[in-house]
């Protein structure tokens, strides 16, 4: 496969997980305030700000906006075009990335992917988006999951599906740590929480983080209702079950990258395979103790840190090969073979 084809697939499928993502994460916010009493411009900041700075655009917000408020931020990573990771912006570049690329894609996975585009270049997705945010953001995360399903049907299982998977759980592992590192101020900076039921403004923001991933259901069925701050961490961070938790992610991402190569699971044929092997198996052996013993928000930068590791390696392997020159000695023997 083409380094450029593989290029476009990987980003293709990272734009529509990061949009998606992105939906997640300013609709829990925007219910989450809801149920905030007594609401002020500090208060509205305290809950807005955080959401620019965990998608790490915070200089670019701040260039635009002199502070964050509802419409601001909403405007920033829902429509912004100057915001390249805003919701519009990622699947304009998704889309774009999947016509330089259109023979590896079926027709399905083009047509969905044009009309989740269309719908947001249309004044349909303003008039949507005023009417009902909920809606709006629902049929975000609907386009992007039947993205998902029909590449899982309809494209060969080959070396660009394989992209495909890598660019996905690479972004939403990532996304994953910055959601739940929204709430790192709530704990303490190292040492799990004391065993006191969090305040009702926490247990509401935490109850959020686990919506914003869809784990809501699933970390009931596992706790109750009951939301602690050390369970909802270990859950997003370290379940071996959950499909958006950290450590599930990371280990798709660590077939489809043998996937990609054909190394056995055990072995590594590249700097992205043994980064990605040695992840996977701290988090395999870590518990939520190991985690808040480091502090919840160092844990996170270091986790997102090993993650771009992997991402950068995984670049250097595939796609920024690096250009040989030939030496005289090898020309001459080319020439030699082809007049023989």
């Amino acid at each position: 496969m083409l380094s450029r084809v593989a290029h476009n697939l990987f980003w293709m499928s990272r734009h529509i997980e990061r949009a998606e993502n992105t939906a997640r994460l300013v609709d829990v916010n925007l219910q989450l305030l809801l149920d905030v009493h007594n609401l002020n411009d500090r208060t509205v900041a305290a809950y807005w700000l955080p959401v620019v700075q965990s998608t790490g655009d915070e200089e670019l917000f701040l260039q635009l906006h002199t502070k964050a408020t509802g419409r601001t931020v909403t405007e920033f990573l829902v429509f912004q075009p100057l915001n390249p990771n805003s919701i519009v912006s990622c699947i304009a570049q998704a889309r774009e990335n999947a016509r330089t690329v259109r023979d590896q894609l079926t027709l399905e996975v083009w047509e969905a992917l044009n009309r989740l585009y269309l719908m947001l270049q249309s004044p349909r997705a303003r008039e949507l988006w005023r009417e009902s945010p909920q809606e709006f953001f629902d049929e975000i995360k609907s386009g992007s999951l039947h993205l998902q399903g029909l590449t899982d049907a309809t494209v060969v299982r080959n070396e660009g599906w394989y992209f495909v998977q890598t660019a996905r759980f690479l972004e939403r592992a990532d996304k994953t740590s910055r959601l739940l590192d929204l709430r790192h101020a709530s704990v303490p900076a190292r040492g799990a929480p004391a065993g006191a039921e969090p305040s009702q403004t926490d247990a509401l923001a935490w109850s959020a983080v686990l919506r914003s991933c869809s784990a809501w259901d699933a970390y009931k069925a596992l706790h109750g209702a009951e939301v602690q701050p050390a369970l909802v961490a270990e859950f997003l961070l370290l379940s071996e079950g959950f499909p958006r938790s950290v450590r599930f992610c990371v280990q798709q991402l660590n077939l489809a990258l043998r996937g990609i190569s054909g190394v056995a699971e055990n072995r590594f044929g590249n700097e992205a395979e043994r980064l990605c092997g040695r992840l996977l198996a701290e988090l395999q052996f870590s518990t939520a103790a190991d985690v808040f013993d480091c502090g919840l928000h160092a844990y996170v930068d270091q986790l997102q840190a090993k993650l771009n590791a992997i991402g950068e390696a995984l670049f250097q392997t595939y796609i920024l090969q690096a250009f040989r020159l030939q030496s005289d000695d090898e020309l001459r023997q080319q020439e030699e073979q082809q007049q023989q």
